[in-house]
């Protein structure tokens, strides 16, 4: 028995004549399209359908800062309110971040680990219709006030079913990338050979599957508390508790993971191949990992700076290590690419500035985390926490506008002229930095999470949430434009002259 599936083509040859013999109806396409198990076509899948959830997704943002600009009145229903923050956590993770990372991993991996084919790929493209089919549900479950907190009861119920079916199809996705990388490389690779792109989505693909079957078990007892008695796990309001450390830290970084192994194939395209230290990388992408620790337990760790030096030792031990020892990481694979440019003095590459950026945000966004956890500081509860999450899911984003523009060609055989790319790159940069830091202020200044009206600090209210306002609105049109413009460009551009040096790094270099 084998893993792998080979991938059959959309078209057939047939000895009959005539015109469909020869031109095939527009509907057979689009259903060979999409029964195909070819892993580029469900990577493609993967990568659209995030890019056109995280322009919702940045909308979703833009009108939450403007709701925020004037506590004193509304624009939004309070009920649709309420529901907007809870739907922006889930798609910032669940709709964009998640899918975009392992939609590339899908496309590339088998290429890179020289597989025939990707292992279980019928599963996979399962896997991106459960998914597809649960956000919608979701996405269904809060526009009818039905997400955590909802109103309506049976309108959360769906939300837990269409929650259940999105984890089903990732961890399906997750388990066709996990077993390719461990099943299916060509004869004479070891797993410490696997290029770091495929080893940094092999790190990700084994922490989901560890981590979304807690998700899973809760969301289980959650529904069916939900739909009987309603009294063990809180009803309606409970459901945020016990599934909430789904959708914030440490089991955000996990999404973030495979951003790494982005910049550092990258930057070994730019070196000729040469990677310094190349286990360091290896080592790097493992220390990010050590947030499935915290993920699986549900466990975050804070640190107070009040009281004996004993108690705050005790509390600095666990906090070090479930929120810092990721941070170090990512330090370790930002420092050993920056070695290697400086070593190989190497040219610009226009697909490294998405992801060197994408990477400093979500860098940034870790170390925002730490602070947040710093229990003196009084950030718990604030739109810190939001910061964070735009954060790293946003540098998620930008990090996958460099893995597009830098894969894209071996995916869809045609190459992305660089200087639209780098535009709108450091465009993405300044909307993920205007969505954010103005939250890292106004968590300082007490403006409550999940909260539009009703609130008031000292300070420029307005500024802060007109800012983020306008990051999310920015972000949304960068994302529309790329994806309008790598559309434009893999169907009518330039050939690619991509070769295999694009994929590999030198194992001794």
């Amino acid at each position: 028995m084998t893993a792998l599936e080979v991938s059959t083509s959309a078209t057939s040859s047939s000895s009959s004549s005539g015109p469909m013999a020869t031109k095939p109806t527009l509907l057979l396409a689009v259903v060979a399209y999409l029964t195909a198990s070819d892993h580029k076509r469900i990577g493609r899948l993967l990568i659209s359908f995030s890019a056109i959830f995280a322009v919702g997704t940045a909308i979703e943002g833009a009108v939450l800062g403007v709701e925020r600009i004037s506590p004193s009145s509304s624009l939004v229903d309070a009920g649709i309110v309420v529901q907007l923050f809870s739907a922006l956590r889930f798609d910032l993770i669940f709709s964009v971040a998640v899918p975009l990372m392992l939609g590339l991993a899908v496309a590339v991996v088998p290429m890179q680990v020289g597989a025939r084919a990707l292992a279980f790929a019928r599963s996979a493209m399962l896997g991106f219709y459960l998914w597809l089919f649960g956000v919608i549900l979701v996405g269904s479950s809060y526009l009818n006030n039905g997400g955590p907190g909802g109103g309506d009861t049976e309108m959360v119920d769906l939300f837990l079913a269409g929650l259940g079916l999105v984890i089903a199809g990732l961890l399906l996705i997750s388990a066709a990338v996990t077993t390719t990388v461990l099943t299916s490389r060509r004869a004479g690779m070891t797993l410490i050979e696997t290029p770091i792109f495929s080893w940094s989505a092999l790190v990700a693909s084994v922490s989901l599957l560890l981590t979304l079957p807690v998700l899973a078990g809760a969301s289980i007892y959650v529904a069916v508390d939900h739909t009987y008695e309603r009294a063990t796990f809180g009803a309606t309001e409970g459901v945020n508790a016990w599934i909430g450390w789904a959708f914030t830290s440490p089991q955000i970084f996990i999404v973030a993971i495979p951003t790494l192994g982005v910049l550092a194939q990258i930057v070994a395209t730019m070196t000729r191949g040469k990677q310094p230290l190349r286990t360091g990388l290896f080592v790097g992408v493992g220390l990010m990992s050590t947030a499935v620790i915290g993920a699986v337990t549900q466990s975050s760790h804070t640190v107070n700076f009040s009281g004996n030096i004993s108690d705050i030792l005790k509390s600095m031990i666990p906090y070090l290590f479930f929120n810092d020892l990721s941070i170090l990481g990512v330090l370790v694979v930002l420092g050993l690419v920056l070695l290697a440019l400086k070593k190989e003095k190497a040219k610009l590459n226009a697909a490294f500035v998405p992801a060197f950026l994408g990477v400093g945000m979500v860098f940034t966004g870790m170390v925002g985390n730490a602070v947040s956890k710093i229990v003196n500081l009084k950030l718990s509860n604030t739109v810190f926490e939001e910061g964070v999450l735009v954060y790293i899911c946003y540098g998620v984003l930008l990090s996958g506008i460099g893995a597009v523009t830098h894969f894209g060609p071996r995916i869809w055989g045609r190459e992305i002229p660089a200087k639209p790319v780098l535009g709108l790159g450091l465009l993405g940069f300044l909307a993920t930095v205007l969505a954010s830091l103005p939250y890292f202020i106004a968590g300082f200044a007490d403006q409550p999470a999940s909260v539009a009206n009703g609130f008031d600090y000292s300070g420029p209210i307005w500024l802060w949430n007109s800012l983020v306002a306008a990051g999310h609105a920015l972000m949304a049109l960068v994302v529309t434009l790329f994806f309008a413009f790598a559309a434009k460009s893999f169907r009518s551009g330039t050939i690619s002259t991509a070769t295999s040096a694009d994929l590999f790094e030198s194992v001794n270099g």
